[in-house]
């Protein structure tokens, strides 16, 4: 199993990709901490990883929160006696619109949900790591801010933007620690975040080579390599999993 043995946070775990992720990876091996606001979602998906043969924790709180972050780190570290790898994946597109009219505390939700969330998680999680001689740590970051400037959408593209940095900063001072840390950007996946407007949904999956948008497994799949031995040498990156998005044209 491609991760026997591992203990994983997962943050986002409630729904989409993240609920997906935390199944996958139990799957393969890890022992799972799943992370998100809603408990009652934690609770039923931590209950079909057990069913399934899993491993899995669950602890409801706000990725916003710096304790909250330092309790999961905790919950892996009393239940499992340490931490291995952590897929950052909780974010919030925020509401959408001109950057003239947005609200102060819009943004602020946004970028503190997304980037700051990234601050607290790697704090607590990179001394944990160092202890297990070496992890790996992958943020859920957007080709929104990267490859794309999508207008009514400035604080998102901000913080995921932001997220590239800080995992490139992370990756250059801990490497000689033998912790990994990269960015995945997702194209367009069928999550509650992109919403159910068929016409909206249509023209999104069009924007993307492949002409469709990603089902929630196929990111994971990806996040499973970055936390894996099969990417041992990569850190760093802007993983791109966009389904060509980035270079399409037509």
């Amino acid at each position: 199993m491609l991760l026997d043995e591992k203990t994983i946070i997962v943050t986002g775990a409630s729904s989409g990709i993240g609920a997906a992720a935390a199944r996958l990876f139990a799957r393969e091996g890890a022992r799972v901490i799943l992370g998100a606001r809603r408990e009652s979602h934690l609770a039923q998906i931590a209950d079909e990883i057990r069913r399934d043969g899993g491993t899995a924790e669950f602890l409801a709180g706000d990725v916003a929160d710096a304790s909250y972050a330092a309790d999961l780190v905790a919950l892996a570290e009393s239940r499992f006696d340490g931490l291995d790898a952590a897929f950052n994946n909780a974010g919030t597109m925020g509401d959408m619109g001109a950057l003239s009219d947005m609200s102060e505390a819009n943004w602020r939700n946004v970028i503190d949900v997304n980037l700051t969330s990234g601050f607290h998680a790697a704090k607590h999680q990179i001394p944990a790591m160092r202890k297990r001689g070496g992890g790996a740590i992958v943020f859920t970051s957007s080709f929104v801010g990267h490859t794309a400037g999508f207008p009514g959408m400035a604080a998102y593209a901000a913080a995921k933007a932001g997220l590239i940095g800080l995992t490139q900063v992370l990756a250059a001072e801990h490497g000689p620690e033998n912790i990994r840390v990269n960015a995945l950007l997702p194209g367009g996946t069928k999550t509650a975040m992109a919403g159910d407007d068929p016409d909206f949904l249509e023209f999104i999956a069009g924007l993307h080579a492949l002409k469709r948008l990603a089902e929630p497994e196929e990111i994971a799949n990806a996040a499973m390599f970055l936390l894996s031995g099969l990417s041992s040498f990569v850190t760093g990156e802007a993983f791109i999993a966009d389904g060509g998005n980035s270079i399409n044209k037509t």
